[in-house]
């Protein structure tokens, strides 16, 4: 009889259009037996591309997957703005089109997310307030992009390719460009991890996800044993990574920080 598929783990899905990134984790949710489920980066309702979908113990490492650099592709639509940067704003078409090839800026880039967007102003979600007519003042923000390029234009479109850290608005990044606003949006990276992968049948274990982004510091029976009830264990982590990821030959124990005399510190544990 074969071995049931392994309950805690990282699925990579191809989210559609139309749908909300609560809507993705709730299916997931009940296909598996009400396990627990969460999401490593919402994508807006308009969007598609890949969303990390946690199941079971993989949500204890949410933390650790949301900070990861995204890619984006995009179409921006030009010489027109919208209220929500989005398709399901106010559109209001002015002409005013940015230069051809416009100025795109890369490095450290301070932006001001939309008002319309998750953020929490507050307490309360900013699009919130927004769709209740409020002034949302929503504070800027340092990210990085390392790559924003034009693929192509013609007439009032105009597709980019986008790398940047975790935390950055593609829709302000076009918005900034000057009168434009986003048609079409697919992320088409995390990380390591691409859309070309996505597999909503494929739960990855949680341990092969894991070292994928976190340098890993395998551990003899006894630290191991230790380590599972959090206790801090010689050991160094690699490089001066912030995290390791401690392991032994069954898999994930815990994620560690590094501490004053060569000990890492279990901070999130997968054992119990």
């Amino acid at each position: 009889m074969p071995a049931p598929p392994p309950a805690d783990g990282v699925l990579l899905i191809d989210k559609p259009a139309g749908v909300t990134s609560h809507d993705v984790v709730a299916r997931v949710r009940r296909s598996r037996d009400r396990a627990k489920t969460g999401h490593a980066g919402t994508l807006d309702p308009f969007a598609t591309g890949l969303l990390l979908v946690l199941v079971g113990r993989a949500t204890r490492a949410q933390q650790f997957l949301m900070g990861l650099p995204k890619s984006y592709e995009t179409v921006a639509r030009l010489g027109a703005t919208s209220t929500t940067g989005d398709p399901e704003g106010e559109i209001v078409e002015t002409g005013a089109v940015p230069p051809d090839p416009p100025e795109l800026p890369v490095g450290r880039v301070v932006q001001t997310p939309p008002a319309y967007s998750a953020i929490k102003i507050g307490g309360e979600r900013a699009y919130a307030k927004a769709r209740r007519g409020e002034v949302v003042e929503v504070p800027q923000r340092t990210v990085t992009v390392t790559r924003f390029e034009q693929l192509w234009r013609e007439g009032d479109r105009a597709a980019f390719a986008i790398d940047c850290s975790s935390g950055t608005y593609v829709r302000s990044l076009v918005m900034d460009l000057g009168d434009a606003y986003c048609l079409e949006l697919r992320r088409t990276a995390i990380g390591p991890f691409s859309v070309r992968d996505a597999d909503p049948e494929r739960l990855l274990p949680l341990g092969d996800v894991l070292a994928r982004v976190l340098p890993q510091v395998p551990l003899d029976p006894e630290r191991a044993r230790r380590a599972g009830h959090g206790v801090a264990v010689e050991g160094t982590a690699p490089d001066g990574a912030p995290h390791v990821l401690l392991t032994d030959e069954d898999g994930p124990i815990a994620v560690a920080q590094p501490r004053d005399g060569g000990l890492l510190k279990p901070v999130v544990g997968f054992r119990g």
